[in-house]
């Protein structure tokens, strides 16, 4: 006995088309979140330098360890102070900063693992004294 209704039962489906259309929205949203995170980046001009030295005469060369002991012309400054190191680099440079020993240029040869407050101090007091033409002393990185 057939109690049904002689009609054939409809089949179940699952239509993906609104599934698919929002896992692609995903996809596309996260695609585009990602790549807001390398354009807020700063965007800075790095300054160019030639392998050419353009000074005259010997730099003035300031040593700073990795304790941030600071040197001077092969001599140790006693005290890791602004004005110990001051007075270090008017002994050596002469008497007076005067336009000529400004012109001089500096070599500033600081470790890596120098606390960065000893090198900002040393810039510092070059700053004071006039000296314009700073050079940071760095060695080339070896390819991989």
């Amino acid at each position: 006995m057939n109690f049904g209704s002689g009609r054939p039962k409809d089949e179940v489906e699952i239509n993906l088309t609104s599934l698919i259309d929002v896992v692609f929205c995903l996809i596309i949203f996260f695609v585009v979140t990602t790549t807001f995170d390398q354009r807020s980046a700063i965007k800075l001009q790095l300054p160019e330098a030639s392998g050419v030295a353009t000074e005259a005469g010997e730099p003035l060369i300031v040593i700073i360890d990795a304790e941030g002991r600071y040197f001077i012309g092969g001599n140790e400054v006693l005290q890791k102070d602004g004005p110990a190191l001051r007075q270090a680099i008017l002994a050596v440079a002469g008497a007076s900063a005067d336009s000529a020993n400004a012109s001089r240029g500096v070599s500033l040869r600081a470790d890596a693992r120098t606390p960065h407050q000893s090198v900002v101090t040393a810039l510092d007091v070059l700053g004071q004294l006039g000296y314009e033409k700073v050079s940071i002393a760095t060695v080339g990185s070896t390819p991989p």
